[in-house]
């Protein structure tokens, strides 16, 4: 089971909720939320990068008692700049010039292009046990993250309750009230591109529609540009999840796109 986040502030949850949540501050992406013992928790902050899109700025993980936190090309390890492969009292973290991986013994794997996609997968031990973006890990969609009792939350004010507290931060919550648009004049198109014949194995394997709605909200928040992060974030991460679910998405990417 994994729980992802990439592109145009894109979410999805392990219970397969997709949402978008536009947040510049420092929140608790996905921990081990059991009172007595956490073992482990994921933090990530958004920037805009040269070209205002949105990218990872860092991630700060703390796997028992180790703490790493991640820039791109930077690894640091309880406050030293380590080499990778690294490898510690049950934690092993690779990196190269596109991903960085981090594989702990506890039961987490977690993946970061350096850039605007990370994957986190969590060993079932976990389920119900977790709570961040990524949701509780129930097995059940909307529970619990955006109905929760009698309550319910818009996925901006979801978002907003995992903020982590720090006295000096300076980000402003985003606003609550604001609706996302239909976008429904790039539907066509963003079937297209998903269900071209690349994706031929990976149909049935993920739920499309889901990743139709966010590529249509990836055109509408570009206003026109085609550049490569408007188009092509959320078909990458169709083709991530497509792979790690078993599927072989074809060569989708060409010279000329993507």
């Amino acid at each position: 089971y994994v729980c992802s986040t990439w592109g145009n502030n894109h979410f999805k949850t392990f219970d397969g909720d997709i949402y978008q949540f536009p947040g510049i501050c420092e929140y608790n992406f996905v921990s081990d939320c059991r009172d007595s013992y956490t073992e482990f928790s994921v933090h990530i902050q958004r920037a805009l990068n040269s070209n205002n899109h949105p990218e990872i700025h860092y991630i700060l993980i703390k796997i028992k008692d180790i703490m790493v936190y991640l820039k791109p090309k930077l690894v640091v390890v309880d406050g030293r700049i380590v080499k990778t492969p690294y490898y510690s009292s049950g934690v092993l973290i690779e990196s190269n010039d596109i991903y960085t991986k981090i594989y702990a013994k506890l039961g987490m794997v977690l993946m970061w292009n350096q850039q605007d996609a990370l994957m986190v997968e969590l060993d079932n031990k976990f389920n119900n046990h977790t709570c961040g973006l990524c949701g509780d890990y129930n097995g059940i969609p909307i529970y619990n993250e955006f109905i929760n009792g009698d309550a319910s939350y818009n996925s901006i004010t979801y978002g907003n309750l995992q903020k982590i507290s720090k006295p000096n931060a300076r980000c402003e919550d985003p606003d609550e009230t604001q609706a996302l648009p239909s976008c429904n004049e790039h539907r066509d198109e963003c079937e297209r591109l998903l269900t071209s014949s690349a994706f031929a194995d990976c149909r049935f394997r993920l739920n499309l529609e889901t990743y139709i709605q966010a590529c249509m909200q990836d055109k509408c928040a570009c206003n026109g540009n085609e550049d490569s992060f408007c188009i092509c974030s959320t078909i990458s991460e169709y083709s991530r999840q497509c792979s790690h679910a078993g599927g072989r998405p074809g060569e989708w990417r060409t010279q000329q796109f993507c």
